[in-house]
């Protein structure tokens, strides 16, 4: 049974993760979409031996990326699910999607929340407050939309959603030296969204405790992190991690993991913040 749902596939020069990804899709969905941002690796050479819908487009940020994709590609199905080249589908979320579609009532939610289990140096960081972690990446077509802001995009979903059980495997990074590039670049991006004058409350996920899973972490984000002083909540975010949510029970990999993706990326950004703020105050 395929089920009725267009795969939309954002890339660049993904020729290390595409096959895996669309592997994992391709027996189980009506279609799939290539959105390339003009990759110069093997990249759509890959892709064109699992579907001919491939168009490239200009990257200016995710989320716009993402909306461009939505309001212009061919879309046949009633649903859209959202992957980056390095998620794959498990098999357990395709046959609990596969039970979903049979049953009518469960079709009345207008998108599902699905959690990622992040793999990274091939071990699951099952701790540390990194599982589960939800994303409204499975939606009717016409519901769903992408925060346009600068970096930390979501999905925004026009009405009720549901939590699934099952998980999409998100291979967090092929090297540390990889990781460290990509993260260099997003603190770039997260510095400038807290530095300028950027619009975060119009068409971005509500910021509530009393909602969904990830407005209630879009609230502790803005209402308790981002209120505590620059680089001391860094290491109150890896404390907590670490040490309060078990990110020590993931071994070395989790060591590694939490110490660069808590503290050391979060201090970066408040560097680049305060680099910005500096410069601004000298001139």
């Amino acid at each position: 049974m395929k089920l009725p749902i267009s795969v939309i596939v954002l890339t660049y020069n993904e020729e290390n993760n595409i096959e895996a990804c669309l592997k994992s899709v391709y027996d189980s969905v009506e279609e799939i979409f290539i959105v390339d941002s003009f990759s110069n690796d093997k990249t759509l050479e890959i892709a064109k031996k699992y579907t001919n819908n491939i168009i490239q487009h200009k990257f200016e940020n995710y989320g716009k990326q993402r909306n461009w994709a939505f309001d212009n590609l061919p879309i046949k199905t009633k649903w859209i699910l959202n992957l980056d080249a390095d998620h794959q589908i498990t098999d357990e979320l395709k046959n609990e999607l596969r039970e979903i579609f049979k049953n009518s009532n469960e079709l009345t939610y207008n998108g599902f929340l699905i959690s990622r289990k992040t793999v990274f140096m091939n071990k699951w960081i099952k701790h540390g407050g990194h599982y589960p972690v939800y994303h409204a990446v499975l939606f009717k077509h016409g519901s769903g939309r992408c925060e346009e802001t600068v970096y930390d995009q979501h999905f925004i979903i026009n009405g009720s959603v549901k939590n699934l059980k099952s998980n999409i495997l998100d291979f967090f990074t092929e090297s540390l030296s990889e990781f460290t590039i990509k993260h260099n670049r997003w603190s770039s991006f997260e510095a400038l969204q807290h530095s300028s004058s950027i619009d975060l409350e119009n068409n971005t996920v509500a910021s509530t405790i009393l909602g969904n899973v990830i407005e209630r972490r879009r609230f502790f984000k803005t209402n308790i992190y981002l209120k505590l002083p620059l680089f001391c909540r860094a290491f109150f975010y890896f404390i907590y991690r670490y040490f309060f949510m078990l990110g020590f029970l993931d071994g070395k990999e989790g060591l590694i993991f939490h110490f660069l993706q808590g503290f050391w990326f979060r201090f970066l950004i408040d560097a680049k913040i305060y680099e910005t703020n500096k410069t601004k105050v000298v001139t």
